[in-house]
């Protein structure tokens, strides 16, 4: 570490939040409208976003979230194809309606049309990450599909146009389908090359909107995210990738796995404050941050004590609960890097009686100060076996989202954390925290699946570098 850099002040974190948008802008400007529909272990949301095609930066319209754990029970003659993390039972039918409501409810808040003003729908699920086999993946594919269709989605804008005369007249001066194709990398990333990457680990498509999000995100900061870097989404399982510096497509050379906001879960779990099965941080906390003392330092380091993260062994069959194949990631040069609590969870009831006694000695502010601490060892931790595999120098930037990763005074410890591994000069250029990175990442694929961009403000290439646009055409020229 330079002097120069202990003599600095304090690093402040870049963290990436987008200014809200009213409908008369939306209407004024060539605003491209895309809907986010997540189905995840803890929450299930809708989120509205509008891409201004000028700039390419993506506001937040909308956000509704609903608690997965209140869908509805199963009715006589439906059929309990798959189970959350937490067991609560999901059927085909119960998903589509908690999709239909969340899509319109959604709406209604922002006062948009979905037949007039929607412009996409992306769906992504993480309870994959709990389920057994294809055939539950692809059930819940469809449930996802008749929920965006009873809420009165064309069909359309859930599939990529198949020319340019399927796009809006409104943004046909944005869409490069008469230069280039999709051919399936997102913001200039492929996945797991000789597969989707669900075959290397289940979530693998969280892990690419994530990437994408976190790229979208950053441009409202000053943080160059693009490639080569490393995305972490903390949701309840852990999902993100590690990309390549190759031109003009990056490679997925790293994926990661496991548990993530279930840590902190666990602990609140063991109070009492909340349902013992199905709750969760978000049902306590308010939002604001806790003063960290010597006492949630000791707590976090306890927690972190509970908590393995290291190269998925070959063998698994689940890391972390979520389905992996790490023989076939070393097969085609994937590192999977996992983060685990006892083997598939099986400790987290350990964490759960953590949790009970920070609360009764020291109160609940010390554990949100705990597990803000341990969420930063925690990501440490998981840069750290990056940066020892290979797979990481100084010239990767770091991108963090999900509740349980920028919620409370996690930026600030992470950075420092972060910090502490001597990586960087300056950690906080390099060092990016970015708010609902799947809904923006969901955003960045909706217009790369239909060959829309913005090439003076481009996600895609180097950090440092300019549009690689004409990269793309020669590439795909020569393929």
């Amino acid at each position: 570490m330079s002097i120069a850099r202990l003599l600095r002040s304090k690093p402040k974190p870049r963290i990436a939040e987008s200014p809200p948008v009213d409908i008369l802008e939306l209407k004024k400007e060539p605003y491209y409208i895309v809907a986010s529909v997540e189905v995840g272990n803890s929450t299930t949301k809708c989120i509205l976003t509008a891409t201004n095609m000028k700039n390419g930066q993506t506001r937040i319209v909308n956000k509704t979230v609903k608690m997965t754990r209140d869908v509805r029970k199963p009715r006589p003659g439906e059929e309990v194809f798959a189970h959350t993390l937490c067991g609560t039972p999901l059927t085909r039918e119960s998903v589509s309606e908690l999709v239909r409501d969340a899509l319109l409810e959604s709406h209604g808040k922002a006062r948009l049309s979905i037949k007039e003003d929607l412009n996409f729908v992306v769906r992504s699920t993480g309870v994959v990450a709990g389920f057994s086999s294809p055939d539950e993946v692809g059930t819940f594919i469809q449930a996802l599909a008749e929920g965006c269709l009873m809420a009165g989605v064309p069909p359309r804008l859930m599939t990529p146009a198949m020319s340019i005369q399927n796009i809006s007249p409104h943004f046909r001066a944005y869409c490069l389908m008469d230069r280039i194709v999709f051919n399936g990398p997102v913001a200039s990333v492929f996945p797991p090359k000789g597969s989707t990457g669900v075959e290397i680990v289940a979530n693998e498509m969280e892990g690419e909107l994530a990437t994408a999000g976190i790229k979208e995100g950053a441009k409202w900061t000053d943080v160059d995210y693009r490639n080569p870097c490393l995305s972490l989404d903390f949701g309840t399982t852990l999902d993100g990738r590690i990309t390549s510096a190759e031109l003009p497509y990056a490679s997925t050379i790293g994926n990661f796995c496991g548990l993530a906001g279930a840590i902190p879960d666990a602990l609140i779990q063991g109070t009492g404050l909340v349902d013992p099965q199905t709750g969760t941080t978000l049902d306590v906390f308010n939002g604001k941050k806790v003063k960290i003392d010597k006492h949630a330092r000791n707590y976090a380091r306890a927690i972190d004590g509970h908590i393995t993260i290291e190269k998925v062994p070959l063998g698994r069959r689940r890391y972390g609960s979520v389905p992996v194949d790490p023989a076939a990631a070393e097969k085609i040069g994937v590192f999977l890097i996992g983060c685990d609590v006892g083997e598939n969870g099986s400790q987290l009831n350990r964490l759960a009686q953590l949790g009970r006694e920070i609360h009764q000695e020291k109160g609940l502010k010390t554990l949100f100060g705990a597990i803000d601490v341990a969420a930063s060892f925690q990501v440490r931790r998981l840069v750290e076996v990056a940066m020892e595999s290979g797979l990481v120098t100084k010239e990767t930037t770091v991108g963090i989202t999900g509740r349980a990763g920028i919620s409370g005074n996690k930026p600030e410890l992470i950075l420092d954390e972060i910090g502490s591994l001597n990586l960087y000069e300056e950690p906080e250029k390099n060092v990016v925290f970015v708010d609902d990175g799947l809904a923006r990442g969901a955003a960045v694929m909706a217009r790369c699946m239909n060959s829309m961009g913005t090439p003076r403000h481009p996600l895609g290439g180097l950090r440092g570098g300019g549009c690689i646009l004409k990269k793309r055409i020669d590439y795909e020229a020569r393929t």
